[in-house]
């Protein structure tokens, strides 16, 4: 993907895993990957609740099928077209997301869109804008860089607007034979049927809670905290680790009244912990309110 990286991007915690995802996957994603290298197509449908790694996996499967020394596992890590996909240049690939979420996760725009924020012309966008789709159709007819054919990501693919879900269907309807689609979703049947339909299904598994607790405490969580933090959200293990970061941005990092990373997370962990009590006695409305929404609809759910 050829262009000019955002000076001032900024990264969300909730981008961690996305970015160490290549170099050490989630064991239940991992799995996943091997499964799907074995299969063929030209279009994958990744779907699930949000939090169990859609955009982690599409891009697993994006670097295997680019990697120039590819293993049953995944791509070999240390090649050239490994390197560029390590630091987001890689001719052969592109990323479609609204540009909001692509700036929150690190990741260059477009030059030409770039250069209208830049210039304050409009703010950037909270869709997949059909400019960016025709984009996507014009990569995808060019010949492939590197040889090794061409992989483009849409993620949330459910926030495409009509416009762009029109060309993207025209282009899956008539694909060019070196690229394959990955649509990544958290909300599969947003999308149009025909759209759907032109896809390989891949349903996100569940991981199991032990599993996904040995991941938490992989990231520095304590095993406690952990539980609480899968618990809240929902058995996803990625919305968890979200949960997890999400004090430290709220928390002064210096002067008086300052939190360490366990004070934060301890803190967190003892308001999850707190919750089911309230809820209890009918006192819970108030700490549901102060949550995001789809954190307390999860509770709601999954508790």
């Amino acid at each position: 993907m050829t262009a000019k990286k955002t000076a001032g991007a900024k990264t969300s915690a909730a981008s961690a895993p996305a970015a160490a995802s290549a170099a050490v996957p989630a064991p239940w994603i991992a799995r996943q990957a091997r499964a799907l290298l074995a299969q063929r197509g030209h279009a994958w449908l990744l779907h699930g609740p949000s939090g169990l790694g859609q955009l982690e996996l599409a891009l697993l499967l994006a670097r295997a099928w680019l990697c120039e020394q590819p293993t049953p596992d995944g791509a070999c890590g240390h090649c050239p077209s490994c390197h560029s996909m390590d630091v987001r240049t890689h001719a052969d690939f592109l990323l479609l997301m609204p540009e909001d979420e692509m700036l929150a996760l690190g990741w260059p725009l477009p030059e030409a869109a770039q250069a209208e924020l830049d210039a304050k012309k409009r703010k950037p966008s909270r869709d997949i804008r059909v400019d960016a789709m025709r984009d996507a159709t014009t990569f995808a007819q060019r010949t492939s860089a590197r040889g090794r054919g061409k992989v483009a990501v849409l993620y949330p693919a459910e926030r495409m607007n009509h416009a762009a879900a029109g060309a993207l269907l025209k282009t899956l309807e008539e694909p060019p034979g070196e690229v394959r689609f990955i649509l990544a979703s958290c909300a599969a049947h947003l999308l149009l049927p025909t759209i759907r339909s032109r896809c390989q299904g891949c349903a996100l598994p569940w991981p199991p809670e032990e599993q996904a607790l040995a991941w938490l405490t992989a990231h520095d969580i304590a095993h406690a905290e952990a539980a609480v933090l899968l618990r809240a959200a929902g058995g996803r293990p990625g919305q968890a680790l979200a949960l997890a970061a999400a004090p430290l941005e709220a928390a002064p990092r210096s002067g008086k009244g300052a939190l360490s990373l366990s004070q934060a997370a301890a803190a967190q962990a003892v308001q999850w912990q707190a919750l089911p009590g309230l809820l209890a006695r009918g006192e819970g409305a108030e700490a549901l309110a102060a949550l995001p929404v789809a954190e307390a609809v999860g509770y709601i759910l999954y508790r």
